[in-house]
């Protein structure tokens, strides 16, 4: 999907688009626009009112409201329609299809699929789409999501874990499962999907209700301004007509932040979908912004997820090329990341290539030793030599039993790669041991800088891990988190999230599993995976569809960048009125009052010139910021004190000195072409 604004396919709906949101219904939830309407209408007809010589002058303030409004529209308009498309690729996964229904009595019946009712059963096979929202409760299947998450790579859905959940519209590819349906009809997840990037049910937010709520009391003040000044100009001899009063109203109004409000708010759910993350909630996304603690899990977070063979450490009288070789020969079958990051680590250190044991070659005759619970560990027998590898009390009773001892030496080795956050695994050969294969959780790349980044925003990083708190401290202070809980259980991380919001702080976390959906109902932001467990969906008010927990981090980028973009354009907005009033009220004055032309210092040419040029200049200058809008300001990790300064430095500056600009070149292509 296109993300350009000039797009044709979103720009040509989003036309007809802003003239139907004319609808008082709709106008009178943005008060600002609403009163802008309702100026263009008085300004209308007063084009039948006027004397004639002031007939031209007062259709082309009526034209220029029109547009005042009909870009606010339009740009509300375009930020829709760039979630209509993403809503289309949706529908498409909610094609009408059939349900086999499971009856009580065993047989099953097939049915519509919005027939079916929350509570029942369905049975899917290969090749069939699963009809609606639901929970595996019998089988194990490969499903296609790409639908939903435009990942072509199949997932695996079970019975009994935390991948349990399917989704209506996805594609069972391989095996047989039974699901119970969860959701009612008309509120699946692809139903709330749709409506939410489509805006249907976007709510406003407490902060934009908040400004919503300060834009409209600057608009009454300012309104009552105008009124109040009518006779008083005509007391003092100056004589405002209606159309001139609307427009002095206009540009007072901060009509540009409240045109662009709404878009910001559908863009910064549209930056979302785009990252394949579905907030259920507009109220999360903006509090994303606000977040002052980060949970993450360990793995597959802060951890790539895998532990990886890091060093070889030898035992008295063995070299590490020794230890390294019988390391490798026990792991050639072991098709764990952990088993082929030791063959790995073998090959990179001392050249020794794998070996292909799996058939005869030069008469060897290979048997390997697969790991199981019960003997933790695993190897090789290889002609004569027995190799094995595997949990240091599994190997000393394996060496004890073989009549050999194990040596103080790898106990030290052992607890020494503990204390360091690691993983020994010990290896042996016959009844001697030859040393410490250490595994390392390895720290995702980069992981470091970002959580610095945070840092600097103001966001404390918590890492939650079920590892013992020797391990976790090391873990935690290669990673670079600011605290870190370890054997942490369901209930410690509820706890640690009220604890931090009784501190009043805002938190967020992700989580996949049943076990997760009290802590994600609690956090401010709950980040559920699309791999999870329907409870864990339906607790959190953001679904990644990517189920990367990574992407939490993104998330708190983007409702930042939502924070500052609305900032930035409302700071635009009041400095740009103030210019506006520099700009239109001493050229209003100068010809009943000679004496304040030298605060003309702009020169416009005449009163109707200056006002018709400032009412121009606000109605382009909205169309001119919808890039922006849409787009966001560029997101910088910076604390709130260095964003205001710059907002202040570049957009109200900005907003100072660029109407000054386009107003005078405004002015000057009315006066060329004698407009007034």
């Amino acid at each position: 999907m296109s993300t350009s604004l000039f797009d044709w396919q979103i720009a040509r709906p989003a036309i007809p688009a802003a003239f139907k949101k004319l609808h008082p219904r709709l106008m009178i939830q943005n008060p600002v626009m609403a009163l802008t309407l309702l100026g263009a209408i008085t300004t209308t007809f007063s084009i039948f009112t006027t004397t004639p010589d002031a007939r031209g002058f007062t259709l082309q303030l009526s034209l220029w409201l029109w547009f005042t409004v009909l870009f606010a529209n339009f740009a509300e308009a375009i930020a829709e329609g760039r979630g209509k498309a993403q809503a289309d690729t949706l529908r498409k996964a909610r094609k009408d299809t059939t349900a086999r229904r499971l009856k009580s009595n065993g047989s099953e019946e097939t049915i519509p699929a919005q027939s079916l009712q929350k509570g029942d059963t369905v049975i899917c096979e290969t090749g069939d789409l699963i009809p609606a929202d639901g929970e595996v409760i019998e089988g194990i299947a490969s499903v296609d999501e790409a639908a939903i998450t435009g990942e072509s790579a199949p997932v695996i859905r079970e019975s009994g874990g935390d991948r349990s959940a399917v989704t209506g519209g996805t594609r069972v590819i391989s095996d047989r499962i039974l699901i119970r349906i969860t959701s009612e009809k008309g509120n699946t997840f692809i139903d709330r999907m749709i409506s939410m990037v489509e805006g249907a049910q976007r709510q406003k937010t407490p902060n934009e209700i908040a400004l919503t709520i300060l834009l409209t009391a600057l608009t009454l003040i300012f309104l009552g301004v105008v009124v109040t000044l009518h006779p008083f100009a005509r007391y003092a001899g100056l004589t405002l007509s209606l159309p001139v009063l609307t427009a002095l109203l206009v540009c007072l109004i901060p009509t540009t932040i409240g045109a662009l409000l709404s878009a910001i708010g559908i863009s910064g759910i549209d930056r979302l979908i785009r990252r394949n993350v579905i907030a259920t909630s507009g109220r999360a996304v903006e509090a994303a912004g606000d977040i002052d603690v980060l949970l993450l899990d360990k793995t597959g977070t802060i951890t790539i997820g895998n532990r990886m063979a890091s060093d070889f450490r030898p035992a008295p009288g063995i070299t590490e090329a020794q230890l390294a070789d019988a390391a490798q020969l026990a792991s050639l079958a072991d098709e764990t990341p952990e088993g082929r990051s030791i063959v790995i680590l073998a090959k990179e250190k001392f050249n020794l290539r794998a070996r292909d044991l799996t058939t005869d070659n030069n008469n060897t005759q290979a048997t390997f030793i697969p790991f199981t619970a019960q003997t933790r560990m695993s190897g090789v027998d290889i002609d004569q030599r027995r190799i094995r590898k595997g949990a240091a009390d599994s190997i000393r009773q394996y060496i004890q039993q073989l009549g050999g001892s194990y040596p103080s030496e790898v106990t030290q080795l052992v607890e020494t790669a503990s204390r360091a956050g690691r993983t020994p695994l010990v290896v042996a050969e016959g009844n001697q041991v030859l040393g410490v294969v250490e595994l390392k959780d390895v720290v995702k790349g980069g992981i470091k800088q970002r959580f610095a980044q945070l840092r600097q925003m103001g966001i404390r990083t918590v890492m939650i891990t079920g590892d013992n708190p020797m391990t976790a401290a090391a873990i935690a202070a290669e990673a670079g988190v600011d605290d870190f809980m370890a054997q942490a259980t369901p209930e410690d991380k509820l706890n640690r999230i009220r604890h931090e919001q009784a501190q009043g702080r805002l938190v967020a976390m992700t989580g996949d599993g049943t076990n997760d959906a009290p802590a994600l109902a609690q956090a401010d932001v709950g980040v559920a995976m699309n791999t999870g467990t329907q409870a864990a969906r339906e607790a959190g008010n953001m679904v990644d569809l990517d189920s990367n927990p990574t992407k939490l981090i993104e998330i708190v980028e983007i409702g930042k960048q939502l924070l500052m973009t609305r900032g930035a354009l409302t700071t635009f907005s009041i400095s740009n009125d103030v210019a506006k009033y520099f700009a239109i009220i001493p050229a209003m004055l100068m010809a009943t009052f000679p004496a304040i032309a030298p605060l003309n210092i702009m020169r416009l040419a005449s009163p109707e010139s200056a006002i018709l040029s400032a009412i121009i200049f606000n109605a382009l200058i909205i169309i001119a910021l919808i890039p922006l809008a849409l787009r966001g300001v560029p997101y910088r990790a910076v604390g709130a004190t260095a964003a205001l300064q710059r907002n202040l430095l570049i957009y109200g500056l900005g907003g100072l000195i660029l109407p000054f600009i386009g107003i005078k070149a405004i002015d000057l292509i009315i006066t060329t072409l004698h407009l007034v």
